[in-house]
C-alpha cells in the first residue's frame, strides 16, 4: 500500500500589515537606475492631485465640490444629535443686540457722560437714544433666559424625547435662552453659521451640541427638523428671515405646524403687521392664526402646552399637565 499523503502544514498566518519581503512599488526607483527619479516623483507626491479626495482643502472647497460640502453640511450634525438622542427642540430666536440688564445700563451710562462732554454731537445723541430703548428691551433677555430654565426644567426626568432648547448660538437673546438651560444644568444646542468676520458662540451651549454650518439652508433645515415649537423675540433681519420662513413653511404646510410664539406683542405689533396683509388679501385671515403673542416664560411655555393639547398631541405624551 502506498504511504498515506501527510497534510499539508498550516502556513503562519501572515502579519496583518508587514510584509517579510516589499512589495516592487512599495520602493521608489532607485537614484542609480535613473538619477532624476527622486526629483520627479517629489513633485508628483507633491501635487495636488496625488492627494486622497477627502484631505485635499482645496478640492473641497472648490465651486465642483457645493454638493458635497451641502451634504456634509447636513449630515455631521445630524450625525451627532441623532448620538446624542436628540430628538425634539424648541426653538427660540431673537436679536444679538438686546443685551442683559446690567451690559446695557452700562452702555447708556457711558453714553450720557460722553454726551455730557459733547453736547453738541447729534451722532452721540443718535447713539444714545437707541442705547436707551435697547435697555428697555434688555427685560426681554430676563425672560428668553427664564424661559431657558423652564423649558430645561420641565424637560427632565422620566419623558422620553423632552426637548433641548436650540438658539443660533451666537449673544443677545440666543445667549440667553441658552443661559437658562445652563443654569439649571440641561443640554442646551447651538446652530452657528460661518461668518465672514470674526466671532464665537455664546458660552452657555453644551460642549459638543454647538454646530457652525456654512450654508444658511442647512443651518435652518436643521432648526426645523427637531422642532416642537418657535419661540421669537424682538430681533433684525435674521429673526424676521427665520420667522417669515417657518410661518410660509406652515402657511402652505409644507412641513407640520407647529407652535409660533412671538414674545412682546408691542414690539410685533409694529415690526410685522399681519392684520394689514389680511385687509390687503394678501395672506388669509386663517394665516394670522399661525402665531400668537405671550409677554412671559411661563405665558410662553403654557401656551405651547395648550396648544399641543388642542391638536390632540400633549407635547409630553405621558405627562399628566
Amino acid at each position: 500500500m502506498p504511504d498515506p499523503i501527510k497534510p499539508a502544514p498550516i502556513p503562519t498566518p501572515p502579519h496583518p500589515s508587514r510584509r517579510r519581503e516589499p512589495l516592487p512599488w512599495q520602493r521608489p526607483k532607485s537614484h542609480e537606475e535613473d538619477p532624476g527619479a527622486q526629483k520627479r516623483i517629489e513633485a508628483i507626491l507633491e501635487s495636488p492631485s496625488y492627494r486622497e479626495a477627502d484631505e485635499d482643502v482645496q478640492f473641497l472647497q472648490s465651486s465642483e465640490a457645493r454638493g458635497l460640502r451641502l451634504q456634509l453640511d447636513y449630515l455631521k450634525p445630524q450625525l451627532l444629535l441623532n448620538q446624542h438622542k436628540i430628538k425634539q427642540t424648541i426653538v427660540v430666536f431673537g436679536g444679538t443686540r438686546i443685551e442683559e440688564p446690567s451690559a446695557a445700563r452700562r452702555k447708556v451710562a457711558e453714553l450720557r457722560t460722553a454726551q455730557r462732554t459733547d453736547p453738541d454731537n447729534r451722532e452721540l445723541a443718535r447713539r444714545l437714544q437707541i442705547a436707551e430703548r435697547l435697555l428697555a428691551k434688555s427685560r426681554y433677555y430676563d425672560i428668553a433666559r427664564e424661559f431657558g430654565r423652564v423649558v430645561a426644567q420641565n424637560s427632565t426626568g422620566p419623558r422620553a424625547d423632552a426637548p433641548v432648547v436650540v438658539t443660533g448660538g451666537g449673544p443677545g437673546i440666543m445667549e440667553a435662552a441658552n443661559r437658562g438651560a445652563y443654569d439649571v444644568g440641561a443640554d442646551t444646542i447651538g446652530l452657528n453659521i460661518q461668518l465672514p468676520h470674526e466671532q464665537y458662540p455664546n458660552p452657555y451651549i453644551t460642549p459638543g451640541l454647538c454646530f457652525r454650518f456654512h450654508y444658511f439652508a442647512l443651518r435652518k433645515l436643521h432648526f426645523l427638523l427637531r422642532a416642537k415649537a418657535l419661540v421669537v423675540f424682538p430681533g433684525g433681519y435674521g429673526t424676521l428671515d427665520e420667522l417669515f420662513e417657518t410661518l410660509a413653511l406652515v402657511q402652505t404646510r409644507t412641513i407640520k405646524p407647529v407652535p409660533v410664539v412671538l414674545v412682546g406683542e408691542q414690539y410685533w405689533r409694529q415690526a410685522f403687521n399681519a392684520d394689514f396683509l389680511v385687509e390687503e388679501g394678501v395672506i388669509d385671515a386663517e394665516d394670522r392664526e399661525l402665531f400668537w403673542f405671550a409677554e412671559t416664560a411661563q405665558d410662553i411655555w403654557d401656551g405651547i402646552l395648550r396648544w399641543y393639547e388642542s391638536a390632540g398631541e400633549p407635547l409630553f405624551p405621558s405627562s399628566k399637565e
